[in-house]
C-alpha cells in the first residue's frame, strides 16, 4: 500500500436540509458553535481565511479551492504541518436530511507520520460531525473539539 495516497474519512447523516448543513460549514459564526472558536470570514472560492482554536492557541490558514452551494467544499490547509486537501461532499437522501462526507488527503512524511496524521484527522472530523449533528438537530453545543485535549 502506498501510504502517500491514504485518506482520512468521516461521514454522518445530519437530519437537516443540505442548505442548513452547507451554511454551517461556510459561515464561521455557525461553525464556531461546533468546531473552531473563530474564523476570519465566510468560505468563498479563491479566498484565504484563518481559522483559530483559542483553547489550543492554534491558528491555521485555509485556502478555499471549490465552493458548490449545498453540495461540495474543497479547501487546502496545513493543519498537519504540510498542506493537505479537505473535501466536504453533501448529498440529500431526502429534503430534510443530508449525508456529509469529509475526506482529508495529501498527508506527507514517513509512514508512521502519515498514519498518525490520517488517524488524527479521522478522529477530529468525526468529532466535528458529531458536534454539527448535535448543534443543528438539537441546538446543543457539546464542546467535543474543545474537550478532546483538556489542559
Amino acid at each position: 500500500m502506498d501510504l502517500n495516497t491514504i485518506e482520512a474519512r468521516a461521514e454522518m447523516l445530519i437530519r437537516k436540509p443540505a442548505a442548513a448543513v452547507f451554511e454551517a460549514f461556510i459561515d464561521p459564526g455557525i461553525t464556531s458553535k461546533f468546531w473552531f472558536t473563530g474564523g476570519s470570514g465566510r468560505l468563498e472560492a479563491g479566498k484565504r481565511v484563518q481559522w483559530e482554536w483559542k483553547m489550543y492557541d492554534l491558528s491555521v490558514g485555509v485556502d478555499v479551492k471549490v465552493i458548490e452551494a449545498n453540495k461540495r467544499i474543497v479547501v487546502e490547509w496545513s493543519a498537519y504541518g504540510g498542506p493537505t486537501t479537505v473535501e466536504w461532499t453533501l448529498t440529500s437522501p431526502s429534503d430534510d436530511t443530508t449525508f456529509v462526507s469529509i475526506v482529508n488527503r495529501g498527508f506527507s512524511g514517513d509512514d508512521q507520520t502519515i498514519v498518525q496524521q490520517a488517524i488524527g484527522s479521522t478522529e477530529g472530523f468525526t468529532l466535528v460531525l458529531a458536534g454539527l449533528k448535535a448543534f443543528l438537530e438539537h441546538n446543543v453545543q457539546l464542546n467535543l473539539v474543545a474537550d478532546r485535549f483538556p489542559r
